[in-house]
């Protein structure tokens, strides 16, 4: 999400060829809620991957991942635990700036803290594909499985917005 200018004028933001007319503290107010939404998702989806990625280490056949498998699987829960810190880093920022007239600065620092933390989605949902396709099919039906969720994801987060934007 690219946070607008908070200095531009009202009149300045299109939308689909209309003007919204909304005052600056009205855009970042705006951009906030987006913001937040957007976290609601990725946050839930994070701390279920990796509360399922958490119970694996209490399988019974836990014991039986390789080296590789257990390299991937200590990846893909420090990236877990490293992408909810992010998810939850707007809300500690809004909470210690609150009140302190720092709407514009809160919503750029969160606006880069959710672009880091869907970069650790991205890594966590075809890192979990990675493990468990190599668990059941083996390595190269896991790497195949990881390397097709990260493509999806590309064509879906990145290229597909842009084409749309056209």
């Amino acid at each position: 999400m690219s946070v607008p200018d908070p200095s531009s004028s009202p009149a300045e933001e299109p939308i689909g060829g209309l003007r919204r007319g909304e005052t600056d503290a009205q855009r970042l107010d705006r951009n906030w809620l987006s913001l937040l939404q957007e976290l609601r998702v990725t946050q839930t989806g994070t701390q279920i991957v990796g509360g399922f990625l958490l119970a694996l280490a209490f399988q019974p056949r836990f014991t039986e991942l390789d080296g590789y498998q257990l390299t991937v699987y200590l990846i893909l829960v420090a990236t877990a635990a490293v992408t909810t810190v992010l998810a939850l880093g707007p809300v500690s920022l809004h909470r210690v700036l609150f009140g302190k007239h720092a709407m514009k600065q809160i919503v750029r620092v969160a606006d880069v803290l959710v672009r880091a933390t869907l970069v650790g989605v991205a890594v966590i949902l075809s890192g979990t594909a990675l493990l468990v396709f190599d668990v059941v099919l083996g390595r190269a039906a896991g790497q195949t499985a990881g390397a097709a969720v990260l493509l999806i994801i590309v064509v879906v987060w990145l290229i597909l917005p842009r084409l749309a934007k056209r």
